[in-house]
C-alpha cells in the first residue's frame, strides 16, 4: 500500500511531521462545499478561510477518531523555527460521520502563510476509546508525533495536505 503514501513522502510530510504509516481509513476534506483537498494541490488562503468539511469514511459509529491540522513551515519553509503551528484539533469523531459530530478541542484557525509556500496537513488518528486529549498550551512548537504519543493514539490512519502561500491583493479579486 505504498502508493497512497508517495505524495506524502515526496512532500516530506512523512519524515518531517509523520512517521510512515499504513492508510486504513478514507478521509475526505472539502472546502466551500466543492473544493476537495488532494495531496500537494495549492489553495489560496481566501479559499480555506472557513472551516472545511472533513468526512471519515471508515470504522463505524462505535469507532472514534481525532483530527489534527498543522503547518510545519512556520514562519517560513526555509527556516521553520516555530515548527509546527497547530490550526485545529477535533476529537471523538464517530466513524462514518464528519467532524461536526466530534468535539472541537482547539478551534479552527484559518491558514495565513506570510513567507513562502506552506504545507497544511490534516492527520487522522483512530482512538482506542472516547477520550479527552491533552490540549497544548501553545499553537506554536506543536509536535504531531508527540501529541499522538502523549494521547495514546498510535500511528495515523489517514493524512492529506495542501499547499498555500500569501495572497497578493490582486490575486484575491
Amino acid at each position: 500500500m505504498a502508493r497512497p503514501l508517495e505524495p506524502l513522502i515526496v512532500g516530506k510530510v512523512i519524515g518531517e511531521v509523520l512517521d510512515s504509516f499504513n492508510p486504513s481509513v478514507k478521509m475526505t476534506v472539502t472546502y466551500n462545499c466543492n473544493k476537495q483537498v488532494f495531496n500537494g494541490h495549492e489553495f489560496f488562503p481566501s479559499a480555506v478561510a472557513a472551516k472545511p468539511r472533513v468526512e471519515v469514511q471508515g470504522g463505524d459509529l462505535r469507532s472514534f477518531f481525532t483530527l489534527v491540522l498543522t503547518d510545519p513551515d512556520v514562519p517560513g519553509p526555509s527556516d521553520p523555527y516555530l515548527r509546527e503551528h497547530l490550526h485545529w484539533i477535533v476529537t471523538d469523531i464517530p466513524g462514518t460521520t464528519d467532524v461536526s459530530f466530534g468535539r472541537e478541542m482547539v478551534s479552527y484557525e484559518n491558514p495565513r502563510p506570510n513567507i513562502g509556500i506552506h504545507r497544511f496537513i490534516f492527520v487522522l488518528f483512530k482512538q482506542k476509546r472516547r477520550q479527552a486529549v491533552d490540549i497544548p498550551s501553545s499553537r506554536d512548537h506543536f509536535n504531531t508525533r508527540q501529541f499522538a504519543e502523549d494521547n495514546d493514539l498510535g500511528l495515523p490512519v489517514a493524512a492529506v495536505y495542501f499547499n498555500a502561500q500569501r495572497e497578493t491583493a490582486a490575486r484575491r479579486r
